[in-house]
């Protein structure tokens, strides 16, 4: 276990590092507005779900920047793009779907990514059942947090007396796990593959859920797209052809990735096994959308379910690029 932890320290410390060197030519959310007329886009630090931003330069028109700023979280990318901070951002539906309940002016205008989740844990829980009593890292607010309470409950366990849940920061999952922190935890990658490398496993398919493998969106900001749908549109076109490009090419992915953030090249060749990118915003999704609302208010994230009229703006989509 020991050796484990030094081994997940020096990633992080990799990590970190990576970051700091990238701070000349990636914006924080206190450097905005570094490229004058750049089109400003959030997502954020170190998750291979949300990586598509690194390749949408090499498929911008001519004269357009695209400005990639780096966020903690996904509230933080919303509350960006509803105060007009970042024009469009990668980010979690269920932040999404909160601004547009509470009448922020944001929008769901493309899907990113299915997956990239995880609920892994110690090898000596083998069965729903050897969960009862343990403690479970969970990131609160997030569609995982949906998943692993209606993953408890379909295996007859109560997510509030049963196991013992706790709220930690998605960078914090992995070390909680190596740490004795908590026993499993369902969460994002990179933590899910970074536990594994340190000897968890599965415990159970956190996608078997009325909400599936629901998890990123590509959301807009509503001034930005009513002032500028040609410029919009070009993004989301950018954006489209940044995900069919990693979807084809997984080493330049991976490669991104470790080259970006210097991530370990063996966990992150795992990691990305575990996303689904995507697109479209067909019909089967936005009922997973619609769904995951739904759970949303039940599990108490929302005091009300957004008008789902409101949430999606679909005509950026209705390009060459996404025929």
């Amino acid at each position: 276990m020991k050796r484990s932890l030094r081994h997940l320290l020096s990633i992080i410390g990799i990590l970190l590092l990576a970051v700091t060197g990238l701070t000349g030519c990636i914006a924080t959310p206190d450097s905005v507005g570094g490229e004058p007329g750049a089109v400003r886009i959030g997502t954020l630090r170190g998750q291979p779900h949300l990586y598509a931003p690194y390749f949408m330069q090499q498929f911008a028109p001519p004269d357009t920047t695209y400005e990639i700023v780096l966020f903690e979280n996904s509230p933080d990318i919303k509350n960006a793009l509803a105060s007009g901070a970042v024009d469009l951002g990668v980010l979690g539906a269920p932040a999404m779907l909160a601004g547009i309940a509470a009448n922020q002016e944001v929008a769901i205008i493309a899907s990113a990514a299915d997956g990239g989740s995880g609920f892994v844990g110690r090898p000596d829980i083998r069965t729903p059942q050897d969960l009862r009593g343990k403690r479970i890292g969970f990131p609160a607010g997030s569609s995982q947090e949906i998943a692993l309470k209606l993953t408890l409950r379909a295996h007859g366990l109560d997510p509030e007396t049963d196991v013992e849940l706790v709220n930690l920061a998605y960078s914090d999952m992995a070390g909680a796990y190596t740490a004795d922190r908590v026993d499993a935890f369902l969460s994002a990658e990179m933590g899910v593959s970074i536990a594994r490398q340190a000897g968890a496993h599965q415990i159970l398919s956190p996608y078997e859920t009325p909400i599936g493998a629901t998890n990123i969106v590509l959301g807009g900001n509503g001034r930005f797209l009513d002032e500028h749908p040609d410029r919009a549109g070009e993004t989301v076109q950018s954006f489209v052809r940044a995900i069919e490009f990693m979807k084809g090419d997984h080493d330049a992915w991976a490669t991104g990735l470790v080259e970006t953030f210097g991530m370990e090249r063996a966990v992150t060749d795992i990691a990305i096994q575990n996303v689904m990118l995507r697109w479209e915003l067909d019909d089967e999704f936005r009922q997973r959308v619609t769904e995951l609302a739904r759970q949303m208010v039940e599990f108490d994230q929302l005091p009300t379910a957004p008008d789902m009229t409101k949430v999606f703006r679909t005509e950026f989509l209705d390009t060459p690029a996404s025929r």
